[in-house]
């Protein structure tokens, strides 16, 4: 760990932990892999819940107004098909974002015996977090939300209960572009749409009345519009921060880096794994079904489902 000036300006300097104060083993890194990650945040679980809603609310509007009652079965079932498998990948990297631990300090390890073990060298300079009682890593940041350092903290965002970090920055990349992906879809459907119902004059255009289809196609140009201007714009910025190696919070701090930066495609392999390659854009990648009805049966503070 490198000494650097400017991280006086993020933390406190305290003294270590002395030898009888408690340390709870089990907030060890080999644990917390063992356990799903979940944070207890009230707003951040209203957001999530409100993401799945309207997601759902597109997919029954694109579905059961738009396509089903089209006379043209080919254009149904291909943009059926896109629709309903662009939403699957775009839940599924909410929720790896959502139940990813985002890379967190383990808690209260702040000890003699954990110094000890560093093998530090003479005159080499170590932090520790007032708040969390643990050393914290080059480029962590205290999240107040999920209580924790997390390493490589870009942001917390309540839309996914859950800060991005080292770990879930992926997901949370795939999730952006998935939602904005069915956005521009279903934009995209909603004009085809209106010009196919004016065409008709609102005959045979829907199951639905005209009114109830004018409102329900309404609200989803309007949930369509705005999801897709923010993702989009989150999705180029943390493009051009994975590829620049540079956290949103470094960024708005303008922390000079004191680590060596992994530029462009570099940047890309180290958040995404390996070469370019099909497994960049599946979210479902290393997802083990038995590690998760393992770690589902353990619980925590921090570690709870």
């Amino acid at each position: 760990m490198q000494s650097s000036g400017h991280r006086f300006r993020d933390i406190e300097h305290h003294p270590l932990l002395a030898e009888n104060d408690s340390y709870d083993s089990s907030s060890s890194e080999a644990d917390m892999a063992d356990r799903v990650w979940f944070i207890r945040d009230g707003c951040g679980m209203v957001c999530a819940v409100m993401t799945w809603f309207l997601v759902v609310y597109a997919d029954f509007v694109v579905t059961f107004v738009m396509l089903l009652p089209s006379k043209d079965f080919w254009y149904s079932v291909i943009n059926g098909v896109l629709f309903n498998c662009l939403a699957v990948l775009a839940l599924s990297s909410h929720l790896r974002t959502m139940l990813t631990d985002p890379g967190a300090v383990p808690k209260g390890n702040a000890t003699k015996e954990y110094m000890e073990s560093l093998q530090l060298k003479p005159g080499e300079v170590i932090y520790k977090c007032p708040k969390c009682c643990s050393i914290k890593p080059e480029r962590a940041h205290h999240c107040s939300i999920c209580k924790r350092c997390i390493r490589k903290m870009d942001h917390h965002c309540p839309w996914v209960n859950n800060c991005v970090g080292e770990k879930n920055q992926r997901f949370f990349v795939l999730f952006t572009m998935y939602i904005a992906l069915i956005s521009a879809h279903a934009l995209i459907l909603c004009g085809f749409q209106f010009f196919s119902c004016v065409r008709g004059q609102w005959t045979e255009c829907s199951d639905f009345s005209p009114p109830v289809t004018v409102i329900l196609m309404v609200f989803l140009c309007l949930e369509g519009f705005l999801f897709l201007t923010f993702t989009a714009v989150m999705f180029g910025t943390q493009i051009h921060s994975i590829c620049n190696d540079e956290t949103e919070i470094e960024r708005l701090k303008s922390e000079k880096p004191t680590w060596e930066r992994r530029l462009r495609w570099e940047g890309m392999k180290s958040v995404f794994g390996g070469q370019p390659s099909l497994l960049w854009i599946n979210p479902f990648a290393g997802f083990r079904i038995r590690q998760l009805l393992l770690r589902a049966k353990k619980g925590g503070p921090e570690f709870s489902v």
